[in-house]
């Protein structure tokens, strides 16, 4: 194993030595009762399977076949989800082929963060990671199932479920995906008609025609954000099948997928010789290589924030210090936009998940004796599917990229380093992305633009004051004050002002989208101005220092000037998302420094 990996998964081993007893011995309990189902009594039962077909009746009174809970994010909103719509039936007859009952245990929200941006719905978004964990173990909690099939791709969207299936550690559970639309047009000219709109010089009717060529059909949008960034996340920690992440939707070998991993998860019960619980599955060792291939990638800097989220649900206490050694370590090895011209379908195509984590693991860098939910080595996710006379057949993947403007190797990768960045300083601990920041623009020094809601950049770009070097300080969108929305309306403004030559960051304590790019961005910054953060203090004009090169994030502004400041007073402010919002923002004053996780998911952590 590569040192540096080796001594910070040792590191987190022994930091989780107490929470992650806690968890396993939570889940032994749970797998000493045996077939839950057995325990409940007959009119309990009676509901359980009350709308099944006779024979599945028969096989769940029996208590000999496994029944395999669903839990669907199906909605036909989400070009990424619509595919799911047929997924039911198609996993059902998958189970039956073997023996076994499906049931549909669980639906559960899934919002597009593409239609909320700049909306007041996307400060749900976050939050919608911990209604979908709680919805998930819902679902799980009538102790009807033997294993599990997860059913989602998009943003809060696995996270969530995996949070929720992890407090049901117990049992096996394999995720789903439905892969990727076609291409459209390229994503470098989707962002340059997005910037010449910002300055005016297209309509809304070509803005609107690119971005249809863009997003055209069902499946997940070909960019490298956080849908994509959680797909390959899943593949690298084996929780899903090897090679299943970016097939398209239309592709026939998808559907055969879909319908091997819903056999492959009755092997995986306590019925089967094969017995895995995704609670043993996702360990420290699953984890960091999971971070591992992000970093590896430049993917979504949501994920900061997630996988710390969803370790914690397993016990395992990871933080950004981790985040941060491994990308010191990783080499860049992937250029998918926004981190480069391609998308995930030329990803897939120049080699793929198989390649990439060939290329990791023979560099050391991926944990090889892991357990994944197509058995035990990480090796078995070196091959990739193929559809053969009608069968499924897993193939040495390849050896050596089919296009190296894409996918490189560890030798000669695109830099030495992966693509995130901790800064800290007396402004506190952000993160951000430089796999597709230019060396020349990741050092900013420049007097801040300081505004507390992203819609008011617009009327003062169109006026002209932002024709300087100058850091946008956006206060105020911590997790705690308005829900951590995304933040990516900005982008178009920040990307013409760097076009036109002059330096510009972004420094916030809301976050930025899995598709930030080329602007550097200092986001998820912590402590938020609700919680006391010195960014409450910050003024226009004051100088501030983003060094993504030695990490320092500072305000340059005289310990003496600060103590005579008041902190601008931040509220939960009220928005216009529709009545449920009074619940929601009791949700939402429930979070915690996105470093250490949300605090709600603790709601879920006591099940067992």
């Amino acid at each position: 194993m590569h040192a540096v990996v080796q001594a910070v998964t040792d590191r987190i081993i022994e930091r989780s030595k107490v929470s992650r007893a806690k968890y396993l011995a939570a889940l032994d309990e749970a797998k000493q009762k045996g077939v839950h189902r057995s325990s409940l009594s007959c009119g309990n039962l009676a509901h359980g399977f009350a709308a099944c077909k006779p024979d599945d009746k028969q096989s769940i009174k029996g208590l000999t076949k496994a029944n395999i809970g669903i839990v669907t994010s199906f909605n036909d909103m989400l070009s990424a989800h619509q595919p799911y719509e047929t997924y039911p039936d198609l996993l059902k007859q998958a189970c039956a082929e073997v023996g076994s009952v499906a049931q549909v245990a669980a639906g559960v929200p899934a919002m597009c963060d593409g239609v909320t941006q700049g909306q007041p719905g996307m400060e749900l978004s976050l939050l919608s990671r911990e209604v979908i964990a709680m919805s998930t173990a819902i679902g799980l909690s009538h102790n009807m199932f033997d294993g599990a099939l997860l059913l989602g791709i998009c943003d809060k969207i696995v996270p969530g479920l995996l949070i929720g299936a992890l407090s049901f550690g117990h049992l096996p559970m394999l995720f789903v995906p439905a892969g990727p639309m076609k291409s459209g047009i390229p994503n470098k000219e989707k962002a340059r008609i997005r910037q010449k709109f910002a300055q005016g010089q297209v309509d809304r009717a070509e803005l609107l025609e690119a971005e249809s060529a863009s997003y055209h059909s069902a499946g997940t949008c070909t960019f490298y954000g956080t849908a994509n960034s959680n797909q390959l996340m899943l593949e690298v920690m084996g929780l899903q099948l090897p090679g299943s992440s970016f097939v398209n939707p239309d592709d026939p070998l998808r559907e055969i997928l879909s319908k091997t991993a819903a056999k492959q998860v009755c092997r995986l019960t306590e019925m089967g010789k094969q017995y895995s619980p995704i609670g043993e599955l996702v360990n420290e060792k699953s984890i960091v290589n999971g971070i591992v291939a992000l970093l590896a990638t430049g993917g979504s800097t949501n994920l900061t924030i997630h996988i710390v989220a969803a370790a914690r649900a397993a016990g395992v206490i990871v933080n950004w210090d981790d985040f941060s050694e491994l990308s010191d370590a990783v080499p860049l090895i992937a250029r998918v936009y926004p981190n480069g011209h391609a998308d995930i379908n030329h990803f897939h195509a120049a080699g793929g998940m198989a390649f990439l984590i060939k290329e990791l693991l023979d560099a050391g860098m991926l944990h090889e004796d892991v357990n994944t939910v197509a058995g035990h080595g990480l090796r078995r996710y070196t091959q990739e599917p193929r559809l053969i006379d009608g069968e499924i057949k897993w193939v040495e993947g390849q050896v050596t990229s089919l296009d190296t403007e894409v996918l490189t190797s560890v030798a000669q990768p695109f830099q030495a380093n992966g693509g995130l960045k901790l800064l800290k300083g007396n402004l506190g601990r952000a993160v951000i992305k430089v796999s597709a920041v230019s060396e020349q623009h990741r050092v900013v020094e420049a007097p801040a633009v300081v505004i507390d809601d992203q819609n008011k950049l617009e009327a003062i770009f169109k006026a002209g004051d932002l024709d300087k070097d100058c850091v946008v300080v956006v206060k105020g969108q911590g997790p705690k004050a308005v829900g951590m929305p995304e933040l990516h309306k900005l982008t178009p403004i920040l990307g013409t002002l760097q076009d036109r030559g002059f330096k510009v960051a972004l420094l916030t304590d809301g976050r930025m989208s899995g598709a930030s790019g080329k602007v550097p961005a200092a986001i998820h910054l912590t402590p938020e101005a609700l919680d006391g953060g010195l960014i409450a203090k910050v003024k226009s004009g004051d100088m501030i220092r983003v060094d993504a090169l030695t990490g320092e994030l500072t305000l340059l502004v005289s310990d003496a000037e600060l103590a005579t400041r008041e902190a601008e007073k931040v509220e939960l402010r009220k928005t216009s998302y529709g009545m449920g919002r009074e619940l929601f923002g009791a949700l939402r004053s429930n979070l915690s420094s996105p470093e250490t996780g949300a605090r709600c998911t603790s709601a879920i952590d006591e099940i067992y």
